[in-house]
């Protein structure tokens, strides 16, 4: 089967790492062009109406966080509200990508070094599945991890310093999609939505 070309528009290194995950563990050949990922969810809303156009030429995965917007619906409505070309996968993880690593319970347990009884079941439900990750994160058995994830004790930061690529890290090496896709109904949408992903050539 030929590969599909497909660009990236992403909010940051984690959730380009996510995306890339996904579309590696589809069936389909896809062969990731350009990456989009210039500084989070302003940068992806000013940009999205131009990458929806642009994948009338080749095929885009737009990937972001729901945050405290009202439903993925309304948010890719205030968006896209001219409508979302069939080439455009517009996909928004519920509320932030964390929650899609959460959702993997006995992976990412085993990662932080804790029983995946204290992973929450439900992890698109959290109001902040970021600052959730950082609370487990603060009871690991792991020193390392917990110095990359956890912020310093003094620090008025959300998140430690090597944050992003230690999950990442997390992302390549253990991340099970189909198993997180049970514990988050909004990546096992998204799951779908690649498996029957059909590009529309001019």
């Amino acid at each position: 089967m030929k590969p599909i070309p497909i660009n990236l528009a992403v909010e940051d290194q984690l959730s380009e790492a996510v995306a890339r995950r996904l579309l590696q563990h589809t069936e389909k050949p896809f062969s990731i062009g350009t990456v989009f990922n210039r500084g989070g969810f302003g940068y992806l809303s000013k940009t999205a109406d131009g990458w929806n156009a642009a994948a009338k030429s080749i095929p885009f995965l737009l990937l972001t966080d729901l945050d405290q917007a009202v439903c993925p619906s309304w948010l890719l409505h205030q968006w896209l509200p001219n409508g979302i070309h069939p080439n455009m996968i517009a996909r928004v993880a519920v509320r932030e990508v964390e929650a899609w690593l959460l959702a993997d319970a006995e992976m990412f347990a085993s990662f932080l070094g804790l029983s995946p009884d204290v992973i929450p079941y439900e992890p698109d439900a959290l109001e902040d599945p970021k600052a959730e990750l950082v609370r487990l994160a603060r009871r690991s058995r792991k020193g390392e991890i917990k110095r990359r994830i956890v912020p310093n004790a003094n620090s008025t930061a959300k998140q430690g310093r090597d944050y992003n690529a230690c999950l990442i890290e997390f992302v390549r090496q253990s991340w099970r999609p189909d198993s997180a896709s049970r514990n988050s109904p909004s990546l096992h949408r998204c799951l779908e939505r690649l498996k029957d992903f059909q590009p529309i050539w001019r």
